[in-house]
């Protein structure tokens, strides 16, 4: 449940900073200075070429990004229902840094300086659409699987009846144990792909996301096999027959 507060940080931040870059695309304002000061740090100010697609794949990533976590927040307030579990105040502290940095990541992927006052050229091309697309398709997975994981412990009236775990069954849990750290994953792949597929740096984010939803879908994965003896066993950890 303490999950919740990191969606509610991202939802404000990366509002921010989108209002930040809408303001600064569309009206032709600059800007905040320290935001330029990050970029300058990042030597993200230092190119002379205005490429104006660029520009728009960075503010659709970081809508995306927001509503990403505007449904996020928004099934642990109304849909999700939370065990006693605790977090770790590491990992507490840390995932707060990480919707703040991820956000910053995004904003930084295109220069500051080169627009010179010119209000955005928007230019849709292939990858924006197939990007969304996949958003969309894998958000809305996301979505069933964590209603089928809430609905285990509800009766069929909506009300609350258990913590306690129970095996999943239907959407993209007939494939693996995790299917919403999965659909985690495709989403932030879907974002690479609308930065132009090409974009070194968010691919490092999409390792990072990888890296972390496998390790946490191995620990879940290894906890139902522990405890449900019935268990379906062609059912893998994260990643479909892998």
């Amino acid at each position: 449940r303490w999950f919740t507060h990191f969606y509610v940080v991202s939802v404000l931040w990366n509002g921010f900073l989108l209002i930040c870059l809408f303001r600064a695309e569309f009206l032709g304002e600059s800007l905040p200075s320290w935001i330029q000061d990050m970029h300058h740090a990042l030597g993200r100010d230092s190119q002379s070429k205005d490429m104006g697609n660029e520009h728009f794949s960075a503010l659709l990533v970081l809508v995306l990004l927001w509503l990403h976590s505007c449904r996020r927040l928004a099934e642990c307030l109304w849909t999700s229902v939370f065990s006693s579990g605790v977090i770790h105040i590491v990992q507490y502290c840390f995932g707060l840094g990480y919707y703040i940095a991820v956000g910053s990541t995004a904003l930084c992927q295109v220069p500051t300086t080169v627009r010179n006052g010119k209000k955005l050229s928007v230019q849709i091309c292939w990858y924006h659409i197939i990007g969304v697309m996949m958003y969309i398709w894998a958000s809305l997975h996301q979505h069933r699987c964590l209603a089928i994981l809430a609905n285990l412990r509800k009766s069929r009236s909506g009300k609350v009846v258990s913590l306690s775990h129970s095996v999943p069954f239907g959407d993209w849990f007939e494939s693996v144990s995790c299917p919403h750290y999965f659909a985690e994953l495709l989403i932030y792949v879907s974002m690479a792909i609308t930065l132009g597929i090409h974009n070194v740096t968010w691919w490092c984010v999409v390792m990072y996301v990888l890296f972390n939803q496998a390790l946490a879908a191995v620990l879940c994965h290894e906890f139902y096999q522990k405890n449900f003896s019935s268990y379906p066993k062609h059912r893998k950890a994260f990643i479909p027959l892998v």
